[in-house]
């Protein structure tokens, strides 16, 4: 794949999926615009980038924020006067039930996992409509299948699915195609930044490697190369779809 002359906006850059992906658009020969609210790890990633060759605009961005969002799109149009491909990576996730989740825990869910990335669609439109862009949206295996104990998450990437396949349908007459990814269990900070202690984490990993049919879990540069593939002309055909990467975890009812 190569994506020479290509600008990706990926957000959640900072780390796990998003900052594996922005390395891998990278190392293809494209300029990345990054996203994420740490500005040195930000600054980190942006370095890396740059020690590849590649150009890196580096914006710090609070997601949940409207005015942070629409800061975004315009830095990466002024910077890159458009954009080719957006990765909507950036998540958070928190554990709780219908019982036990407050209202403006779950909202909060919303409104980074699903409300943002429309938005982003929506402001870069413009943009991919030029360009003829395509837009990769990172889901999770809760999307498809439902997990105890952690509802808002999963309703927020179930939301996020439908939104995936709605505006692939809405955005086909403009040549822009829509996806999503929908990983298992994968190494990142995702579960640590929800509230996991070391201790935890590490028993949690260990387990999930019997509830996934392949015996492991997954790493982020693997989930990266699907998105990569869904951005890029070798699936110019393929709209719609959200696309399990997590070594087989869809195909079971495992806890």
């Amino acid at each position: 794949m190569d994506f020479t002359a290509k600008t990706a906006l990926v957000t959640g850059a900072t780390s796990g999926i998003g900052q594996a992906t922005a390395l891998a658009f990278a190392r293809a020969g494209g300029d990345v615009v990054l996203a994420g609210r740490n500005v040195d790890s930000l600054d980190a990633v942006a370095q890396e980038v740059r020690a590849l060759g590649r150009r890196a605009t580096p914006v710090p961005t609070d997601l949940t924020r409207t005015a942070d969002r629409r800061r975004l799109i315009d830095a990466a149009v002024a910077e890159h006067d458009g954009i080719d491909l957006l990765v909507n990576a950036a998540g958070v996730i928190a554990t709780g039930t219908v019982e036990t989740t407050a209202l403006e825990d779950f909202e909060a869910m919303f409104a980074l996992n699903t409300t943002a990335v429309f938005h982003l669609m929506q402001l870069a439109l413009p943009s991919l409509k030029a360009r003829q862009g395509a837009v990769v949206n990172v889901s999770s295996v809760t999307g498809v299948r439902a997990f105890p104990g952690v509802l808002s998450y999963c309703a927020s990437k179930a939301a996020l699915d439908q939104l995936t396949r709605c505006t692939a349908l809405e955005l086909a007459e403009h040549g822009i195609r829509v996806n999503a990814v929908n990983p298992g269990v994968v190494v990142t900070e995702l579960h640590r930044r929800g509230g996991m202690d070391a201790e935890r984490y590490a028993a949690f990993l260990a387990h999930s490697c019997t509830t996934h049919p392949l015996g492991r879990v997954g790493q982020a540069d693997e989930v990266a190369r699907l998105i990569l593939f869904l951005g890029s002309s070798e699936a110019g055909w393929i709209t719609g779809v959200t696309m399990p990467v997590d070594g087989g975890r869809h195909l079971t009812c495992a806890r």
